[in-house]
């Protein structure tokens, strides 16, 4: 016996208008998170921050290559990672590139940063063919003063992360081997989108949002999401050139 629901043509349609529903009242909602989240107040950035890139020292300003809008992913490569970026993170960063030219004209400048030093990461961008301007955040308060990056005392004092590090579930050693950290070091980088806004010279910090919160690999978001069958429950994520096949 199938373990999925078989019907008729009918069942399907009185099925699918049901959710056609729920769907509306889904995008409605989103909608009005979206306006929320555009109201949110705009902090100013005090600090005067200089980032390794590929093209030598950069400050914060010159990140937005002159637009006006700076929409950034933290994706977790800390220092300690001795076999690259997160396969989750990897797999985001897969979907970044095609974008980038329909949010240039829409005046956004998209980028990624991480916190491992900046020939590491050119060496993993050149693996996984990224073209987007990949930013180093090595030896800089940058990611600590925007919680893209937690101390090592900051990590104790966080329950959640502590029981994880203490009793780590099977897939998050996996993880742990894939990225050849240890738990206490590997987690402490924050998977996270950040946003910032320059105008009239100054610049802003608008928005962040960190995992857990629902955001993953748009593939996985959208595509993955429509198909008929639902994929494995463990969270194990593969970088593209390392499936088993």
């Amino acid at each position: 016996m199938p373990a999925h629901k078989t019907g008729t043509r009918e069942e399907w349609q009185a099925a699918r208008d049901e959710l056609a529903k729920l769907e509306a009242e889904h995008a409605e909602l989103n909608q009005r998170v979206t306006q929320q989240r555009r109201q949110l107040p705009w902090v100013p950035v005090e600090k005067e921050y200089q980032f390794d890139t590929e093209d030598g020292k950069r400050t914060l300003a010159e990140l937005f290559d002159g637009r006006s809008q700076l929409l950034a992913y933290n994706i977790m490569f800390g220092p300690d990672y001795e076999l690259g970026a997160c396969p989750g993170c990897s797999n985001l960063g897969d979907e970044l590139d095609a974008p980038r030219v329909h949010l240039n004209h829409r005046d956004v400048t998209l980028i990624c940063f991480s916190r491992a030093p900046i020939d590491r990461l050119i060496a993993y961008k050149e693996r996984m063919g990224w073209q987007f301007p990949y930013v180093s955040t090595n030896r800089t308060e940058f990611p600590f003063d925007f919680g893209l990056a937690l101390t090592p005392e900051q990590a104790q004092e966080i329950p959640e992360v502590k029981e994880v590090i203490d009793n780590p579930p099977e897939w998050l050693e996996d993880w742990g081997r894939q990225v050849g950290a240890k738990l206490e070091d590997g987690l402490r980088e924050s998977p996270s989108f950040i946003a910032f806004a320059r105008e009239n010279g100054r610049i802003y910090h608008t928005y962040t949002v960190r995992a857990p919160d629902p955001f993953v690999a748009p593939y996985h978001s959208f595509l993955l999401a429509r198909t008929p069958k639902a994929g494995p429950e463990e969270p194990r994520a593969w970088r593209k050139d390392e499936y088993p096949d």
